[in-house]
């Protein structure tokens, strides 16, 4: 059986295709999505209240007993959306200390999406975009697996707004809030 909080030691390395050269100072849309919390959550809106959002994107979550889509481990970028997600809990007070609320957002339907947080007692909630409403309007990288179309993953700070920086693509997931807490601090001291 498959354990959703490891990564494999051979797994394929993503490699930056240039597909989000075009987002810094590009605007978070006004999209009213489901959301973990309850309801929906206007992106726009989440970004202005927070003044810094952490928008981390992935492709799906797995669910244990359920075997992933064929060839997951396989394609660059696809495996680790527990240990990313784990790792911005983990992360969680400091991403707050450091002046950042989070979300996620997947295109999973936000029934697996609730049953995950609920699972892995995520402090912030999963925004439920199944189709791909946010990659229209910002033209965000997705792929194709097991008869779905995902996002690739990326992590997105808004600062008032527009983005500040992507990080893509993120390879290890399970290192990327780290990274996020870190060029949090390093803007800082700026």
């Amino acid at each position: 059986m498959t354990d959703l909080h490891a990564l494999p030691p051979d797994l394929p390395v993503p490699v930056d295709d240039g597909a989000a050269a075009h987002l810094p100072g590009l605007r978070l849309p006004a999209l009213a999505l489901a959301a973990t919390s309850g309801g929906t959550v206007d992106l726009a809106a989440a970004a202005a209240a927070a003044g810094t959002l952490v928008l981390y994107v992935y492709p799906r979550t797995g669910t244990p007993g359920e075997p992933s889509p064929d060839g997951w481990d396989a394609i660059p970028g696809a495996r680790g959306c527990t240990p990313q997600s784990c790792a911005f809990r983990d992360h969680h007070a400091e991403l707050r200390a450091a002046g950042a609320e989070v979300l996620g957002l997947s295109a999973q339907p936000a029934a697996e999406q609730a049953e995950f947080a609920a699972r892995e007692r995520l402090p912030f909630a999963l925004v439920s975009d199944p189709d791909l409403r946010l990659a229209a309007a910002l033209r965000l990288p997705t792929f194709a697996a097991g008869g779905m179309r995902l996002y690739k993953r990326i992590t997105l700070i808004f600062v008032d707004g527009a983005v500040a920086k992507a990080f893509y693509p993120v390879f290890p997931p399970d290192r990327n809030a780290a990274d996020v807490v870190a060029w949090l601090r390093a803007r800082d001291r700026r």
